[in-house]
């Protein structure tokens, strides 16, 4: 069978039009010479180049279609009758509200983390939402790459940033409700640090950590954008972009007054980052008073893998999140979110190989979390499980995200007195709607009950999250979420097996 996604996509709003496809192309397997072109075919026919990016961005979120058939579903999840770990053996003591998800990591300045999760990069939709409830849920959180040029009010001199004024709400969203868990951290591509984002964030807003990014937006490449005419390419190339081809170039814009110019795109630079490069550049940063260093890293292969680590092992990196195919939320080719890189199962399973060489040399490792398409509590439980000990925080961006937006959504409804039967029912204001405003209002007092309610969905989100640990952790009698082990893995299949004996089939 094909796992290929058909050729049609949420990406696009495109649809096939037979209900008959041929498994392997995508294709209607009745393909007529008078459709109009609803499937992706038809819409490359009229986008052409274009269309090898989705359509649907700007306030969307989007994520790979792809059925992968290794994921952890291949798992259940073990279960304990007998016996206590990381708690007396008492009944009374013994229960699910004394499980301890709280887990600390830092090279040289601790961070605490209320439960094992990460927000990781987002700088669009509802960003100000989720990053606060990220700090009502004691994790933390990541402003992300490209975040300047969402500023209107961004200035440069000499191609360096001078005025970013809206990096302050960022990470003020998060700071105003800081309780000492967690901590927000400015995601930066090879763009943002030539243009001395990081310099700017530690002096102007005091900035404590800086997460360096290897590739783009979900995953993959850097950025590919049209440019809609020559005027606009030499804008962006003014301001330092890359633009192909050179709208500078006069043979380039003779072609263009005699409409013979082919389309100007704008794209973004490779990191070329190593050792040599990257080693001094942390330095250099903490000596002006950062405190804590990320990686952001997804499934590339295996020996980028274990390069980055050694990078990181070499930087004193605090942690380094790895992004398996099956998430997303960023803006990378439609084929790349669907047929690229290691679905994340596999991608964590080489990594704990990985891991296991480098400690066996001697090298201390950062922190590891695990992203790529986690959503409910028993996938959080499972990969912490596989990981293992080694893994100590799973991210969890698209559906933050989505409980940001949902949260916001029905605050709008509450307002307006619109809210639908069986939320309506609770009551009709957000002290009534919101069922854990109680333990909202435990950490922050009843100014709680003025919190935006986009932010109490994010906080709500992990709460059941951190709820639902709880229980998994209860049901292997192990009271602390280090405790989770592959032996907490049941393999449904011999592919999850071969995943459990550490290779991925």
């Amino acid at each position: 069978m094909s796992r290929t996604p058909p050729l049609s996509s949420a990406f696009n709003d495109t649809h096939s039009r037979g209900q008959k496809l041929s498994p392997q192309s995508g294709m209607c397997a009745f393909c007529t010479a008078d459709c109009i072109g609803t499937c992706e075919i038809g819409l490359s026919a009229v986008l052409g180049a274009q269309s090898v990016y989705p359509t649907n961005t700007g306030n969307n979120q989007i994520a790979s279609e792809k059925d992968y058939p290794l994921d952890y579903s291949l798992f259940n999840i073990n279960g304990r009758v007998f016996g206590a770990q990381g708690a007396a053996p008492d009944g009374n003591q013994a229960t699910i509200f004394r499980v301890n998800l709280e887990r600390t990591f830092g090279m040289l300045h601790p961070v605490k983390l209320a439960l094992p999760v990460i927000l990781p990069a987002v700088v669009k939709m509802n960003w100000r939402d989720y990053y606060a409830g990220a700090a009502m849920a004691g994790v933390c959180c990541v402003i992300g790459e490209g975040a300047p040029g969402k500023d209107p009010a961004l200035q440069l001199t000499d191609g360096k940033i001078t005025s970013f004024p809206l990096l302050g709400e960022m990470l003020d969203s998060f700071r105003r409700y800081d309780r000492g868990y967690g901590q927000i951290v400015l995601q930066c591509n090879c763009e943002d640090d030539a243009m001395g984002l990081p310099e700017y964030a530690i002096q102007e807003f005091g900035a404590k950590a800086i997460e360096f990014k290897f590739g783009q937006a979900a995953k993959g490449t850097q950025p590919v954008n049209f440019v809609k005419d020559l005027e606009t390419a030499l804008a962006k190339q003014a301001g330092g972009a890359l633009v192909h081809p050179d709208p500078s170039d006069p043979a380039v814009q003779k072609a263009y007054e005699k409409q013979t110019c082919p389309n100007f795109y704008t794209y973004g630079r490779l990191p070329m980052w190593d050792e040599t490069n990257l080693v001094p550049r942390v330095r250099q940063l903490r000596e002006m008073g950062l405190e804590n260093v990320y990686f952001k890293m997804a499934g590339y292969d295996p020996q980028d893998l274990e390069h980055v680590l050694r990078i990181a092992a070499q930087a004193q990196v605090d942690m380094v999140t790895f992004d398996g195919a099956g998430g997303g939320s960023g803006y990378s080719p439609c084929k790349m979110m669907n047929e690229w890189c290691q679905p994340t199962v596999c991608m964590e399973t080489i990594l704990l190989k990985i891991c296991q060489k480098l400690h066996d040399e001697g090298l201390m490792l950062p922190a590891i979390t695990i992203t790529g398409g986690f959503a409910t509590e028993d996938q959080v439980y499972k990969a912490l499980a596989l990981g293992d000990g080694r893994v100590t925080a799973i991210g969890m961006c698209r559906a933050s995200m989505a409980a940001a937006n949902s949260g916001a959504k029905i605050g709008e409804l509450i307002a307006s007195g619109q809210l639908p039967p069986a939320l309506g029912a609770r009551g009709s204001t957000v002290q009534d709607v919101f069922q854990d405003l109680p333990d909202l209002r435990a950490l922050y007092g009843v100014q709680a009950n003025e919190f935006s309610p986009g932010a109490i969905g994010v906080f709500s989100f992990l709460n059941r999250i951190a709820f639902g640990l709880r229980h998994f952790c209860a049901l292997n009698r192990k009271f602390d979420i280090s405790l989770a082990g592959k032996e907490d893995l049941i393999p449904l299949t011999q592919d999850a097996r071969a995943l459990l004996n550490g290779s991925c089939p």
